[in-house]
Order: C-alpha cells, then sequence, then structure tokens
C-alpha cells in the first residue's frame, strides 16, 4: 500500500504545482513560476494558509485587480513563449468574476493561465454565503460555472480527493501546445480547508515534455511539389511559429528560396525587421509593402497563425481567384481554414523538414522585396517627422475633424505633438532589446506598421481580444519574464482610465516597468471607425457637460502611487523623459500629450468588415453601407 501525507486540499495543490516541471529540446524547467491573488473569504483560509506555510518555490505576488493580476500572469505565459505559468486566486464571488475578463483574453490568445476561482459551501450549510447568487433551478450553478465558457478545460472539485484526477487532467491542456488556453479549478472554501490522505507518489516531480510534433512525409512532400509550381509565394508568421521558436529557421527558407515574409500582430518578433526579406504585417495594420506582397501572391503559407480578420482584412486580402494556401500548424483545426494543404506539426520542425525539399527553388519576386521594403521605409520616415501646422494641417485620419476642431485640441491640451512623431521617437530612443507591450486603440495599429523590431521576441501585443487595461498589467508579467530588459507599457487615455492599477504592484514589488501614455482626450480608435463610417461623433471624445475638452493630468496619478512621472507637451521633454526614465530604479509614467487623428492611416489592402447600419437619416451612413456591401462582393465567405 501507498505511503499517504495529511494534507488539506489547498496544501494538496499548493505542494503539486511546485512538482511540475517542462522538457523543452531536452531542456527541463519548473513549469509553474508562482501564484498572484487578491485573498478574501474564499481563499485566504485555504490556499492563503497554503501558501504563507509552504510556498516551495513558488514566487507570490499581491494584485490589486483581479482581471489586472490575471493579465499579468497571461503576459508572463506569452513572453516566456508558453513555456512558464502563474496560477491567479481570487475571492468567492465578485472577485472571482472579476477574472471573467482575462479568463476570456487567454482564451483568445491561446495562453496557459491556472486560474483558481473560490466557491460557495460544498456543504451548503451555510448557504446562501455572502456574495453567492440564488438560482431557483438550480442551487449547484455558482459565479464559477462562468469560466466554462471562457476556459480549455473546467472543473469544481468538491471532494478533497478530487483535486488528484481534476490537475492531472488540468496540466495535461496547460501543457499541450495544440490545445492550450486558461484552466479553471473552482474549490468551495470549505473543501479548500479539508484534510484528506493522499497518495505520496502524486507529488512526485512530474515532467511534462513539449516534444516537437513532426510533418508526416505526405505532408512535407505535397507542400514541396505546391511551393515549386507557385512563382510568387508569401510566408505569414503568426504566434504559433514565435512560440516554436522557427524564427531562424524561418530566415533560412526565405533567404535560400527568396521568400518574403510578413507577420501577424502576435507573430511579430519572431523575427527582426532588419531581416533583408521582412515586409512587416499585413492585413487591416499591415504595411504597404506586406499587403501589396500578399495581394499578388498565388501560394500563401500561413505558419501558426489563425487568420482572423486583422491579418486577412475579413478574407479580402488574397486573391482568391489565383492564391493556394498552405498551413503549417500545431494545432489541426487551425489548419483547414481557407481550403489549406495541411500541415500538422510543430512549425519549426516542419521548416527544417521542408527547406532540404526545396534546394534549387527561387521565387520570382526578384528585387521586388527589397523595393516593396525600401518604399515602406521612406513612408516610415515621413512619419516620423510629420508636424501639427495651426494654419493648414491634414491629418494622418483625414476628413474627419476640420483645422478648427485640431486647434481646439492643440489649445486645450497644450501639445502640438503628432502620435506618430512621438512613437517613432521612442523606438529610436529605447534600448535594442527592450519590450513594447500593447494590447487596444489606435497604438496596436502604429506599432505594426510602425515600430522596428531589432531582437527578436521584444515585441508583445495582446491582439486576440484586444482587452483595453492590458497594457499595464502585462508589463507586470513581461518584467517578471524578462527582469534584465526595460519594458514599456504603450496606450493611450482610454486604456489607462479602464484599468491601471497593477502599476501599484509594480512598485511594491520593485518590478519597473515604463508606461507611456499617449492622451488625446478620447477613445481615438473607436471615434476613428465611427466618423470613417458616416456617423458623427458621439460618446467617444473626452469633453465635460459644458462641452470642453477634459486635460486630465495623468502624470499626477503615477506621482502619487510613488512612480517617477513626466508630463509632455514637446519632443524636447519627450526626449528628456525616456532618456532619464532608462536611468530609474523605480517604475516611471510618461504623460504624453498628442493630437487626434495624427495615428498612421490603413495602408492599401486594408478593410475590416463591421456593422454599419443598413438604415439611417445620414446619408453618410448609408453611403458607408452601400459600400461595405459592395466589398463583401470580394470577400471569401468561410
Amino acid at each position: 500500500m501507498s505511503k499517504t501525507i495529511r494534507l488539506t486540499t489547498a496544501q494538496a495543490l499548493i505542494k503539486f504545482l511546485n512538482a511540475q516541471y517542462v522538457s523543452v529540446d531536452g531542456t527541463e524547467t519548473p513549469f509553474v513560476d508562482g501564484v498572484f491573488h487578491i485573498f478574501g473569504h474564499g481563499n485566504v483560509l485555504g490556499i492563503g494558509q497554503a501558501l504563507a506555510e509552504e510556498p516551495g518555490h513558488l514566487r507570490n505576488f499581491q494584485g490589486k485587480n483581479e482581471q489586472g493580476m490575471a493579465h499579468a500572469a497571461i503576459a508572463f505565459a506569452k513572453q516566456n513563449l508558453c513555456k512558464k505559468i502563474y496560477a491567479v486566486t481570487a475571492s468567492s464571488g465578485p472577485g472571482s468574476a472579476n477574472m471573467l475578463v482575462a479568463a476570456a483574453t487567454a482564451f483568445a490568445n491561446n495562453i496557459p493561465v491556472l486560474f483558481l476561482p473560490a466557491d460557495t459551501f460544498a456543504s451548503r450549510q451555510p448557504d446562501p454565503v455572502l456574495q453567492q447568487m440564488e438560482h431557483e433551478h438550480s442551487h449547484a450553478l455558482t459565479t464559477n460555472d462562468a469560466f466554462r465558457a471562457v476556459t480549455r478545460y473546467w472543473d469544481r472539485v468538491q471532494r478533497p480527493e478530487q483535486l488528484m484526477s481534476a490537475l492531472i487532467r488540468a496540466f495535461e491542456v496547460l501543457t499541450n501546445p495544440a490545445t492550450t488556453g486558461p484552466v479553471a479549478i473552482s474549490i468551495p472554501q470549505d473543501t479548500e480547508a479539508e484534510a484528506y490522505d493522499y497518495p505520496e507518489e502524486f507529488f512526485n516531480k512530474r515532467v511534462h515534455y513539449l516534444d516537437r510534433r513532426p510533418a508526416t512525409e505526405r505532408e512535407i512532400e505535397a507542400a514541396a511539389a505546391l511551393i515549386k509550381e507557385s512563382k510568387r509565394p508569401v510566408i505569414i508568421i503568426g504566434d504559433g511559429a514565435k512560440y516554436s521558436e522557427a524564427g531562424p529557421a524561418l530566415e533560412q527558407w526565405s533567404l535560400q528560396c527568396h521568400i518574403p515574409l510578413v507577420s501577424t500582430h502576435s507573430g511579430k518578433s519572431t523575427i527582426t525587421n532588419e531581416f533583408v526579406n521582412d515586409l512587416g504585417g499585413l492585413g487591416v495594420h499591415g504595411t504597404s509593402a506586406g499587403n501589396k506582397a500578399v495581394q499578388a501572391a498565388d501560394l500563401i503559407i500561413g505558419v501558426g497563425t489563425k487568420y482572423d480578420d486583422f491579418t486577412t482584412s475579413s478574407k479580402t486580402i488574397f486573391n482568391f481567384e489565383q492564391t493556394k494556401f498552405i498551413n503549417i500548424n500545431i494545432n489541426r483545426s487551425q489548419t483547414y481554414k481557407m481550403d489549406a494543404l495541411q500541415m500538422v506539426a510543430d512549425p519549426k520542425q516542419a521548416i527544417e523538414q521542408l527547406t532540404p525539399k526545396l534546394t534549387g527553388y527561387k521565387t520570382a519576386f526578384g528585387d521586388e522585396i527589397a523595393t516593396l521594403k525600401q518604399e515602406w521605409l521612406k513612408e516610415r520616415e515621413r512619419l516620423a517627422v510629420t508636424q501639427f501646422n495651426r494654419q493648414s494641417f491634414t491629418p494622418e485620419i483625414a476628413g474627419h475633424y476640420t483645422q478648427e476642431r485640431m486647434n481646439e485640441y492643440a489649445e486645450a491640451l497644450g501639445t502640438e505633438l503628432t502620435q506618430t512623431e512621438v512613437f517613432i521617437k521612442l523606438n529610436d530612443l529605447a534600448d535594442d532589446d527592450a519590450i513594447v507591450v500593447g494590447s487596444a486603440g489606435s497604438l496596436p495599429g502604429d506599432m505594426q506598421r510602425l515600430w522596428n523590431v531589432k531582437v527578436p521576441n521584444t515585441y508583445h501585443l495582446e491582439y486576440g481580444y484586444s482587452c483595453m487595461g492590458y497594457e499595464i498589467a502585462g508589463s507586470v508579467g513581461v518584467k517578471l519574464a524578462a527582469p534584465d530588459q526595460e519594458v514599456y507599457a504603450l496606450l493611450g487615455d482610454g486604456s489607462f482610465l479602464m484599468l491601471h492599477t497593477e502599476l501599484v504592484t509594480a512598485l511594491q514589488y520593485r518590478q519597473k516597468i515604463n508606461i507611456v501614455l499617449f492622451d488625446n482626450s478620447g477613445f481615438g480608435c473607436i471615434n476613428n471607425l465611427q466618423m470613417a463610417h458616416g456617423c458623427d461623433n458621439f460618446g467617444t471624445e473626452f469633453r465635460d457637460s459644458d462641452g470642453q475638452i477634459m486635460n486630465i493630468d495623468y502624470a499626477a496619478i503615477g506621482t502619487a502611487y510613488g512612480a517617477k512621472s513626466y508630463e509632455v507637451h514637446t519632443m524636447r521633454q519627450f526626449e528628456a523623459a525616456v532618456l532619464d526614465a532608462k536611468q530609474q530604479n523605480v517604475s516611471t509614467l510618461i504623460h504624453v500629450k498628442v493630437l487626434p487623428k495624427t495615428m498612421s492611416a490603413d495602408c492599401e489592402g486594408s478593410w475590416w468588415n463591421v456593422g454599419v447600419s443598413a438604415v439611417s437619416k445620414r446619408e453618410e451612413v448609408e453611403q458607408a453601407y452601400a459600400a461595405k456591401q459592395e466589398k463583401r462582393k470580394s470577400a471569401r465567405k468561410y
């Protein structure tokens, strides 16, 4: 009979987390780095007690907002290429419910996070307890059932012995590259504290092997034949390529066959922008170079991409009359998209198998790759020096605001800075290995088009869910993953107002992050979308009840928390702030006043299918609807 050890459910959970390891290419490392927590009734006397007494190697961080700390956990795993994770625990009721948005963010991005939401009582003796919802049709239904829709695996542990099978299943999902994502194990608070005699072997060291799945010979031969038949193939780099660490293999393949490379939001920084055949992003936020290459392609090779609507311009950017597809992905369901030739394999492994089969093959692009790249670099140079003029100025997002309104913003915010000149200047001043973190608003467009990556894996954009408020919290997770690199959270004032309190966590634990806040006094991205489709501004500018533009001192908030803060109205002030921030040991907040409508604009091939009203009193809206219907004729239907 096996030996046993008497532990509470919560103590057994923490002991198990300490024993989980992953092995990648022969290197073995602990899988769970630590736990983010906000304690309340439901977890403080169970998981809290277990962490306080026997944390093992797990690092523990007190979050300030449940959604925020879970975003930090997501970012940590993403920056570690899904090879390390954090667990997150919150109290029952609203504390756990507040993690739902983060769980959805992790799900949309296929990022492993272990959610440990506290639950009501398994015994039901004190029901209804504080913060419990009562459903007349089912007493078993609690807040935590909502996690079922936003996790890859969900379980409720109502008896101590159930923990064992729940954790085994959970870690199979968390460590499976093909199905990874968030896992939620809901534990009622009385169950957390109950004791059980657990078998000692349950806590033995477990190594989860992330073996590279090779492509079959059939897949390799079919793909090689299709590539050799093509004249203008283009490779799309998705996040699956980044997590597979396929950058060097992609570069070798591209150079050997002279194939241009374009990247999705999450695939960017798999290679650097300095690579000779890199043409930047594609789709809605694509560069002119990337979009033109893709539009002219006769073969698209998707490497680890899920083909979301921003990548495909809502399925309009490809010439479906001539273009064929090959999809390389560890997830079989993703390879079926676009009726592609399917290669179900680890991207790095598949590329290394495929490249030797293409010896002697060259595309017909010739000098065109270099020409397209140079054209885009010239446009980027223009955007770097675009300056406001109070007499006559045409912003990048043209036709929305009059000169008078632009002058009104310049006067109210005390600035003449354009977003693109500030953004590119930051790119010039930041260290080559600095990591930029973004998620929502207009900045992802600037990041995808304008940020030049000089070191791999230094571009961190959450765009699977584009969750406002991810940026600052995510930067904390990135800093934990890359403690020796500068980390910049790039966000607008809209995202800052949504969620910024994990700045306090960064200060509390001396995890230095740099917040660069682009303040144009409004939800600028959505204002652009609104006005581009015939609507007038409504509910997207930050104006007071008298109609005056709000001028908020966000730098003062950073100072009040204890950060080193800078208020910026001129380029000289911005340069000084960025350089001084590098010298600081404490987190910084650079509050930059910028003018609206001065972010980078869409390039050729960019189109996004959005819900334009079919009926309106405004002629401009009806025209926008008609234009949308016409554009949809060229879109692939599935």
